[in-house]
């Protein structure tokens, strides 16, 4: 395709050449620049330690993204789709080496060799096409061709690589992982909207005038945009959630109250129940106690043998002669 080829892939445009031929997906694309945006506020916000060459550049992205698909739906030429393109592809590398380095500890040499690979799948995407009954790489004589999933299947590969390694950092349970989720969520449902975007142009037609869907997947990727540049804000390898320690379950909390009575309860002495029995003679009550002590121990024992005979002599005294 020649660059100042005219280009017509979404709805909205249609066949038409015109400036304003995408009114809707031009200005949708505002989300972008305002994604960019919201993450440079929140940079800035950090202390100047926190901050790298590497969050300005994942911002700048941002911007350029927004900036080169602006042009491509106001101009729709070779060259547009390629600024369009470009921006799209550099943050998906560029993120994928922050993550594995930053987050997942992933030495450096193996981080370039991975994203080396992940170049040379997305590569190897963008030679699929499809046609009548088929899917591959196309012959030259080949007719009929077009884009599998109207474009869409470049962009299925970052959004595995996206749950991959959010659902690495939730295992880890890393601050970052709920950002990244979301994001791969998100991003699911704005592929989805892109592909359909074609499919429902007659479905969503308001005063005589077709818009597709393909705005609503600006909107969402620059929400999924800003939570990855959010998510690279959470620091490194100890960026690990704190788990919250939940209150004790009903039947914890009921054997911890039956403690609690237990341990606070008056202990009723010996000696008490002794004297709660009914009036006995002076030697029936130290015969009564030294059995009980006895039963506890030999010492006890020995002791209450001596006072019973004590109590005997006692008692011996006290009867008239």
């Amino acid at each position: 395709m020649a660059l100042g080829e005219h280009v017509f892939l979404y709805c909205e445009r249609g066949t038409s050449e015109a400036f304003l031929a995408e009114p809707i997906n031009a200005a949708s694309n505002g989300a972008f620049l305002v994604a960019a945006l919201a993450g440079l506020g929140l940079l800035l916000l950090r202390p100047s330690e926190q901050r790298s060459a590497d969050h300005y550049l994942l911002i700048s992205l941002v911007f350029l993204i927004g900036l080169g698909s602006l042009a491509f739906h106001l101009y729709a030429t070779g060259a547009t789709e390629l600024a369009d393109v470009l921006p799209i592809f550099l943050f998906m590398l560029v993120y994928l080496g922050f993550a594995m380095n930053r987050f997942l500890g992933v030495p450096v040499g193996w981080t370039v060799l991975l994203v080396i690979g992940f170049t040379s799948l997305m590569a190897a995407t963008a030679q699929v096409k499809c046609w009548d009954g088929g899917i591959g790489i196309p012959g030259a004589d080949m007719q009929g061709v077009k884009p599998c999933l109207n474009g869409s299947l470049f962009y299925l590969p970052a959004l595995a690589a996206l749950i991959v390694v959010g659902l690495l950092l939730e295992e880890r349970r890393h601050r970052t992982a709920p950002y990244l989720l979301w994001a791969a969520a998100i991003l699911a449902v704005s592929v989805t909207l892109r592909t359909l975007d074609m499919a429902l142009c007659e479905k969503i037609v308001i005063e005589g005038r077709k818009f597709g869907t393909h705005f609503a997947w600006h909107m969402l990727n620059a929400l999924a945009l800003f939570l990855l540049l959010r998510a690279s804000l959470e620091g490194g390898l100890d960026a690990v959630r704190v788990v919250e320690i939940k209150s004790a379950p009903e039947e914890f909390a009921e054997a911890e109250a039956a403690r609690t009575v237990l341990t606070e309860a008056p202990i009723v002495e010996p000696q008490a129940r002794v004297e709660a029995t009914p009036p006995q003679t002076m030697l029936e009550t130290r015969k009564l106690l030294t059995e009980r002590v006895a039963s506890a121990t030999p010492e006890a024992a020995k002791e209450g043998t001596e006072e019973e005979m004590a109590a005997k002599e006692d008692e011996k005294t006290l009867l008239p002669a």
